[in-house]
């Protein structure tokens, strides 16, 4: 059991295999792989400075990864400040209900509010129960639902 909080940090370069491991295991629980290519490109747009691109932010403790946040600035045709997707967020399951996932939103929601976009918004699974007991304390459920290209 940890006994000190996490450091939470941008991503960096030497994080690969760690953030590769953990971007794994956030996909296996969504049942999805990717080929190796999306994983190289997706970590090269993290590292890199295009504002169109996601940003990570990771949980480390005691020199090891334990879980990491994907999230994107954008423009939102009702609003005349850029909005906070937050795409992908996972804590290994050891340490999950510690408050690394919470520490890892309010990560966000502070990135969010350095570049002005007061709205942070996120999707999961309806069958989510494990996460949708956090995001129910730190977040407002909408009605709305996703539907996209078949």
């Amino acid at each position: 059991m940890r006994t000190s909080k996490p450091l939470i940090r941008p991503l960096v370069a030497s994080d690969h295999a760690a953030w590769h491991q953990l971007w794994t295991a956030y996909l296996e629980f969504y049942e999805t792989t990717l080929p190796e290519k999306v994983y190289e490109s997706t970590f090269a747009r993290l590292l890199g400075d295009d504002p169109q691109d996601f940003s990570c932010l990771v949980a480390e403790h005691n020199g090891t990864l334990i879980g990491l946040t994907h999230f994107l600035f954008h423009r939102h045709a009702w609003k005349l400040e850029n909005v906070c997707y937050l795409q992908d967020l996972y804590a290994n399951p050891e340490v999950r209900g510690t408050g690394v996932g919470r520490q890892l939103i309010e990560a966000v929601y502070d990135a969010a509010d350095a570049k002005g976009a007061p709205n942070v918004y996120w999707m999961t699974q309806d069958s989510n129960a494990h996460a949708r007991k956090l995001y129910d304390r730190v977040g407002k459920l909408t009605p709305f639902l996703k539907y996209q290209r078949p």
